[in-house]
């Protein structure tokens, strides 16, 4: 994780060089009579979205299919920082671009908000640890409303003449998610097995919170496939626990998921942490992946 993050690094640099160099201060896709405000994942930006209702115009940085462990900005991207007045982030280093992105945007009017900032960070058991955390707090449910509150007081000190339109848009969806919530817990107590094999450790804070059980993670480190050894170890975790689900996700290659699928009898099924922007919506894509589950683990 730390030669990724290093390459990273670089490639972020290179960026902020072009970006100084195309001029950081020109007005570029800039809506009219909307508050601009980027996301950097498609969650974060359905919230934007749900909060700011016809008063914002969001825009997604991490581009469909992409991993925001790896993605690079454009310099597009970069410039549009330039000119918009809230950044929504994750934090706990899932944005590692974020800093030198804020800084070359040299905007003083941008008010940057952490969303996970407050929420308990469970550690990944990785290379992740030294970035501060496991940073996917957003597929928990019961969290997405702290982010949602999170992006409601960046809004309103965005704009505050709008205080009433966050307020009440924000308190209508965090009643969506909490039915999202209370539908989820029931569904979970008809699972009959609680173990699966995940791709990557994204659904740690949803295992946690409705009683199931991460039994392995088939690539510990965003971006490095596993070697045969480390397969060979989850095919073995696979077989002890008797994990009937290997969740995969379309933003990387399920092959080694298929293989750790083939040697154990478990079943391979897909679920998206992040979804599909530009039409993203986070309650429909939790509901497919809750479905996808249930197909996986079973139903007593």
């Amino acid at each position: 994780m730390r030669s990724i993050a290093r390459q990273s690094a670089l490639l972020v640099i290179v960026c902020v060089a072009a970006f100084a160099v195309l001029g950081c201060g020109r007005t570029v896709n800039k809506p009219s009579g909307k508050m601009l405000v980027a996301a950097s994942i498609g969650p974060l930006g359905n919230f934007a979205e749900k909060v700011g209702g016809k008063l914002v115009d969001v825009r997604i940085l991490v581009q469909p299919g992409a991993s925001p462990h790896t993605y690079q900005l454009t310099t597009e991207q970069m410039e549009m920082l330039s000119n918009a007045s809230v950044l929504v982030l994750n934090g706990v280093n899932l944005e590692f671009w974020a800093n030198k992105a804020i800084d070359a945007a040299d905007n003083p009017k941008l008010i940057v908000t952490r969303t996970a900032e407050g929420l308990p960070v469970l550690a990944s058991g990785d290379d992740h640890d030294h970035l501060g955390g496991n940073p996917h707090l957003w597929l928990n449910p019961v969290y997405a409303v702290r982010q949602v509150e999170m992006i409601r007081s960046a809004f309103i000190m965005a704009d505050p003449k709008h205080a009433d339109d966050y307020k009440s848009n924000a308190a209508k969806y965090i009643a969506d998610l909490k039915r999202l919530d209370k539908d989820i817990r029931k569904e979970v107590k008809t699972f009959k097995s609680k173990d699966f094999i995940a791709y990557h450790p994204a659904w740690v804070y949803f295992a946690k919170e409705y009683g199931l059980r991460q039994a392995a993670v088939i690539e510990e480190t965003p971006g490095k496939e596993p070697s045969p050894s480390e397969l060979a170890d989850v095919i073995k975790v696979c077989k002890k626990t008797k994990a009937r689900a290997i969740f995969a996700e379309p933003q990387f290659s399920p092959k080694a998921a298929k293989v750790i699928a083939g040697e154990c009898g478990a079943n391979v099924l897909m679920l998206d942490p992040i979804g599909k922007p530009p039409h993203y919506d986070y309650i429909a894509t939790m509901r497919a992946n809750l479905k996808q589950m249930t197909k996986a683990l079973g139903q007593k």
